[in-house]
Order: structure tokens, then C-alpha cells, then sequence
């Protein structure tokens, strides 16, 4: 094979990989820079995939599904968020505590439930298709991959209006926000129903427009990658892009090697997103660009 042909297997493997870690990367940055280390995004991503390969089998839209799957996502952030910040329950054990709950009742759930599951249609985009090496990887996919160009302009939009600036603020110095009269766990609680929904999206990516099925557990510790994710990007959006984008083409070499000729360990190819995702956590989790808040509870005095 050509070095072009090699690439462009690559990358048709790489891209429908990305896709799901892209969306709930970009909610969980927002969570994360809001000061929520949001351990549920697995729950979320998990209940979303389910809800949304539900919805599909039962109204036989993807669009419906797409819905649904969202939703699910909102319900878990929903209840992360009242656990932590209204209650004060330690936001580590709630995200644990619920993706272990996701997972029972996901596998509960398929044990009882047959689904017939339509499959989301890929979109080609005229002329961008043709393109050598890129065309086919990029613009020949289902229509929700291009959500993820408008999505990231309104996060890019929103961190610099006054919403962005307090979401920021109650990630770095919650004691003064709430003293310049910024409802701190309000801000918080709306970053985590946002990266639910970003989530829900990526779920519903899984099961309906990708895979076209549901099978248990089928995450696989995607939302544990995009933890990592948004710490080895620096908690910055380029950053996290960047590394969703680096996370995905290490998954997708599990497939794309085999098919071009090269003999590796299937063992090792399976555990080098996770192994890129420790490392990460290992070499820059005390990177000085965190929140400075992040993961720390606020209880207000008045």
C-alpha cells in the first residue's frame, strides 16, 4: 500500500473513534474548568448510548434517539449535580457511585429489552468528499459528526462573555465569586448539566449512528479517556481537542494497522489509549493551568 492509502485507512478508522471522546471532552472541560471533576461523564456516556439506542428502536428514528440519549445524559448530570453541590456529598464517590448505578441498570435493562436499532445514514458533503486522504474520513459521516464544528465555536464564544468568565471564576476562586454575588454550586451545577448533554450526544454517537447496537458496557472506559483527556490538553480547548483527537487515532490504530499490513501485539494496541491516558494523569495532572478549585466542594456562609 502507498503512504496516502496507509494514511487515509488510518484516519477512516481514527475519526468515528474521536467523534464520541470529542463531544464529552468538551462538556467535561467545561465541568472541569466550572471546578466539577466530573467522574460520572462514563455514567453519562454509558445511560446516553442506551436511552438513545431505546428511543431509536422504538420510534425507528435516529433523530429521536439522538434525543433521548441527551436526555439521559441531562438526568445523570442532574443528579451528580444536586448530590454534590446541593447536599455537599463527596462529588468523587457521587460520579463513582453513579457509573457503577448506570451499569447495573443498562445491563439489567438489555437483559429485558429487544432492540431493533435504525442506523443514522452517513452525509456527504459535495466536493470536500473527493478531497485525497481527508475527503472520505471527514465529510462522508452521519450528520451529528458536524455538530461538533458549532459546538466548539459556541464554547469558544461563551468563555468570553460574562457566563464564561464566571463559570471560570467559580473554577479558580470560589470564595470571591460568591462574595461579588455569583451563585458558585448554580455555576457549577449548569457546567455539569452541559457536559451531560455534550455526553449524551456522544453516547447516542456510539450506539445509533456508529455501531447500530448495544452491547454491555459498551463505553469501554471512554469516559475515564476523556478525564485524561482534558488534563493532558492543559485545560485549555485547543488542548483537549488535541488530545480527544490523539486518544482517538490510538484507538483506531487497533483497527487501521491490521488492515494495512503491520503485525503488532492486538494486547498492546488495546491498552495503548490507556496507557497514554495514565500517563497523562502521571506526568501532567499538576500542571499549573488547572482550576484551582477544581474538585474542591463550596458551602457559601450566608
Amino acid at each position: 500500500m502507498s503512504v496516502a492509502m496507509d494514511l487515509e485507512t488510518i484516519l477512516a478508522a481514527s475519526v468515528p473513534l474521536t467523534v464520541p471522546l470529542l463531544f464529552a471532552g468538551l462538556g467535561e472541560y467545561v465541568a472541569q474548568r466550572a471546578g466539577t471533576f466530573n467522574l460520572s461523564v462514563e455514567g453519562m456516556m454509558l445511560g446516553s448510548a442506551f436511552a438513545a439506542a431505546y428511543g431509536a428502536s422504538a420510534t425507528g428514528s435516529p433523530v429521536v434517539g439522538l434525543l433521548c440519549g441527551m436526555l439521559a445524559g441531562l438526568a445523570v448530570a442532574f443528579v451528580h449535580g444536586n448530590l454534590s453541590h446541593r447536599l455537599q456529598l463527596n462529588t468523587y464517590v457521587v460520579g463513582l457511585a453513579l457509573n457503577m448505578l448506570v451499569l447495573g441498570v443498562t445491563n439489567y435493562l438489555l437483559s429485558t429489552t429487544v432492540l431493533d436499532i435504525p442506523r443514522g445514514s452517513a452525509w456527504q458533503v459535495p466536493l470536500l468528499s473527493d478531497l485525497p486522504i481527508i475527503g472520505k474520513a471527514f465529510f462522508v459521516q452521519p450528520w451529528v459528526v458536524y455538530l461538533i464544528a458549532p459546538l466548539v465555536l459556541l464554547i469558544w464564544y461563551v468563555r468570553r462573555t460574562r457566563l464564561g468568565l464566571e463559570l471560570r471564576a467559580v473554577g479558580d476562586d470560589p470564595g470571591a465569586s460568591d462574595l461579588t454575588g455569583i451563585n458558585v454550586n448554580a455555576r457549577r451545577r449548569q457546567a455539569l448539566l452541559f457536559c451531560g448533554l455534550c455526553s449524551g450526544v456522544g453516547g447516542a454517537y456510539l450506539s445509533v449512528f456508529q455501531s447500530g447496537s448495544f452491547t454491555s458496557g459498551m463505553t469501554a472506559g471512554r469516559g475515564y479517556i476523556v478525564i485524561a483527556a482534558v488534563i493532558f490538553g492543559g485545560w485549555m480547548l485547543r488542548g483537549v481537542i488535541g488530545a480527544c483527537a490523539v486518544f482517538g487515532v490510538a484507538q483506531g490504530l487497533q483497527l487501521a494497522l491490521p488492515a494495512i499490513g503491520y503485525s503488532v501485539s492486538p494486547q498492546l494496541l488495546a491498552a495503548t489509549p490507556y496507557l497514554l491516558a495514565l500517563c497523562s494523569l502521571a506526568v501532567l495532572g499538576a500542571r499549573s493551568k488547572r482550576p484551582l478549585a477544581l474538585g474542591m466542594p463550596f458551602a457559601p456562609v450566608r
